[in-house]
């Protein structure tokens, strides 16, 4: 039994490991191989647990496909969340279901070729059940949206939740919510399915705490090392519909915002040129000027000097000397052509 518990705990290590260095070469080497492994580790889950593996420990059963391989899938699918978004998220689960339905499929198609065929024997292909996959596929689909929906509230402002506990109660939510889902579908109704919730239950929790310090440390070493933000998103923007609409939302934000700016220095640019022209003093009309000494008269009938009439009524300011005709009258002595 040692020696059971010694090979899952090390077969557990080896797939994380996996996972995550995959998933840490993607800029590098592309996403490709990281999804082709991801869908390599879901037939390989889907085959291990219709075979009914699994090793007890201290009382306690660890089924081989959810302690080693879901749980190796979910780290995946997590840490391609957080770093590259829900569009990568959304290929990532695509890939998992597409495998985990396709899987069963060829399972039951290989049993029905064999039967057909005279003493014919694939005993080493497990015979899927067909409620035990569906409840599977299901609660796969929704572990691996809750995941994002749970990181995302988890990482709102107001919470102030440290990192480390936002990964592991996020980690050990999917990881309930998947027994309550999945031990309902596939057992619900029978004897044993209280025994089986309670135990898997404890078991996942033990897996949590077992995963938990591979995730967060592959969490701080590419946010950390290796210059890659954490982003905070909308709750439900692993929902494409949901964060395509926020996405024009703050998209019309956005232009509103810009509209109100320039509306704002329109009517900046109208209040400034408002006040230039009341400051703007014009001369219109008939101006009745003496025909000798040039004064002009105003409207209250007082004659004025012409320099000071036009200051008055204007902005224009006279700055005097003495034009070359007037010059030789008023002063013949100093005048020279």
């Amino acid at each position: 039994m040692e020696r059971e518990a010694l090979v899952l705990f090390l077969e557990a290590i080896g797939v994380y490991f996996l996972v995550l260095g995959a998933h840490s070469l993607r800029r590098r080497f592309g996403p490709v191989h990281f999804y082709a492994l991801i869908g390599g580790i879901t037939a390989v889950m889907s085959w291990v647990t219709d075979a009914g593996l699994q090793v007890e420990v201290a009382g306690i059963t660890f089924v081989v496909g959810s302690t080693v391989f879901y749980t190796a899938l979910l780290l995946g699918v997590f840490v391609v969340y957080v770093f590259d978004g829900p569009r990568s998220t959304r290929i990532a689960i695509s890939t998992v279901v597409g495998v985990s339905v396709m899987v069963p499929l060829i399972a039951a198609a290989l049993h029905f070729q064999a039967g057909l065929v005279p003493n014919g024997s694939i005993a080493h292909v497990p015979l899927p059940s067909l409620r035990i996959n569906t409840a599977s596929v299901l609660a796969t689909i929704i572990d691996l949206v809750f995941l994002a929906i749970a990181w995302e509230y988890l990482g709102k402002p107001t919470l102030g939740m440290r990192l480390w506990m936002r990964a592991f109660m996020t980690l050990l939510g999917v990881m309930w919510l998947d027994v309550i889902l999945f031990a309902s579908g596939a057992f619900a109704g029978q004897p044993e399915y209280l025994s089986i919730m309670k135990g898997t239950l404890v078991s996942r929790f033990i897996v949590s705490v077992f995963a938990f310090p591979f995730l967060y440390g592959y969490l701080q070493w590419q946010s950390s090392k290796q210059g890659i933000e954490i982003e905070n998103r909308p709750v439900l923007a692993i929902l494409k519909q949901v964060a395509d609409i926020e996405v024009r939302l703050s998209l019309a934000h956005q232009e509103i915002e810009a509209r109100k700016e320039a509306e704002m220095e329109r009517d900046r640019v109208i209040g400034e040129l408002k006040q230039a022209l009341s400051e703007v003093k014009t001369l219109r009309g008939f101006l009745p000027i003496c025909a000798n000494c040039k004064k002009i008269r105003d409207d209250r009938g007082y004659w004025n000097r012409i320099e000071a009439y036009i200051e008055e009524h204007s902005d224009a300011q006279f700055s005097h000397g003495i034009c070359p005709e007037c010059a030789r009258k008023l002063y013949p002595a100093y005048y020279k052509e």
